[in-house]
């Protein structure tokens, strides 16, 4: 059996079954640089306390599974070298053999279930990449989503992708689509795209309702909240597009593939808009963690 070592807030708050959002890693140890990675972990943090959650962030730190982090092993990680990224295929491993690992969606969905945590605020999710259908390359994301029953709060699928193609697998996959506020997809670093969203709803409360209602209708796997980052964080799309073309043009150019593909981009794009995709990136993460709060408070509140 495996053991989960909860922190002493994520303990208490499980005990006394008051609202929880769990946190992934990666954005920790492959998103930015020290110490501002540390900043914005206990930023996000805050702003999860600030809306009467609890926050949880979960990695795997020398071959023990944390739901919730310290402040110290926190600041640990942040500055820890050689940081595996985990998804569904390494965790097992990684736990094994003592290692230390962040953890994508993928992974942190599997741990908060684990830990009986319903709720997820993350970033982007990963999807479809643009060639696919010669190279393959789908996130683990969208098949866990059709699988592992967590709500998770993105600001939809990283604009890098094929994100047309990602709604249709999980679609495929029975994953409900759900936007916030508006009837259009958002593609990330921008508030609005041309698709239009599956399902629309406004009120925290109506999308912790429909979390309850998949698992008495026996439906596996969780949900998708489009959250949109607000207008005044964004970079508009009609700007962003040329920006993203010339960096995957460039990935070409210099034979990135696979799983270097991805942060090679995010890179890429940084530089291409001199760090405002990085601002624009934690301005999201964090709106994304405020309203998370609020579809926990209210799944809790369901339970009680």
């Amino acid at each position: 059996m495996i053991t989960l070592h909860r922190s002493q807030e994520v303990a208490t708050a499980h005990s006394k079954g008051t609202p929880i959002v769990a946190l992934e890693s990666t954005i920790i140890t492959h998103g930015m640089p020290y110490p501002q990675n540390l900043e914005v972990a206990r930023q996000v943090e805050a702003d999860v306390r600030a809306a009467g959650a609890t926050p949880a962030t979960i990695a795997v730190i020398d071959g023990q599974l944390h739901i919730g982090l310290e402040d110290a092993l926190l600041s640990q990680l942040a500055q820890a070298k050689g940081v595996a990224k985990l998804s569904r295929a390494d965790m097992a491993a990684c736990i094994a053999t003592g290692g230390t690992g962040a953890t994508t969606v993928a992974a942190t969905m599997i741990a908060a279930h684990l830990a009986g945590i319903a709720v997820f605020a993350t970033g982007g999710i990963g999807g479809v990449h643009k060639g696919a259908e010669d190279t393959f390359d789908i996130s683990a994301d969208l098949l866990e989503l059709a699988q592992t029953p967590v709500t998770v709060i993105a600001a939809g699928a990283k604009a890098i992708l094929d994100v047309a193609k990602t709604l249709e697998v999980l679609e495929t996959q029975g994953v409900p689509v759900i936007t916030v506020g508006q009837d259009s997809f958002p593609a990330f670093w921008s508030s609005t795209s041309p698709l239009k969203s599956p399902l629309r709803m406004d009120d925290p409360a109506q999308i912790a309702t429909a979390h309850g209602l998949r698992a008495q209708l026996g439906l596996p796997g969780g949900q998708l909240v489009a959250n949109p980052i607000p207008a005044a964080d964004e970079i508009p799309a009609a700007e962003l597009a040329p920006i993203i073309a010339t960096a995957q043009n460039d990935a070409i150019a210099h034979g990135i593939s696979g799983k270097s593909v991805t942060p090679y981009l995010l890179q890429r794009i940084f530089e291409l808009t001199e760090g405002r995709s990085l601002t624009a990136n934690i301005a999201l993460v964090r709106n994304n963690a405020r309203l998370a709060s609020k579809i926990a408070a209210e799944l809790a509140s369901n339970s009680n």
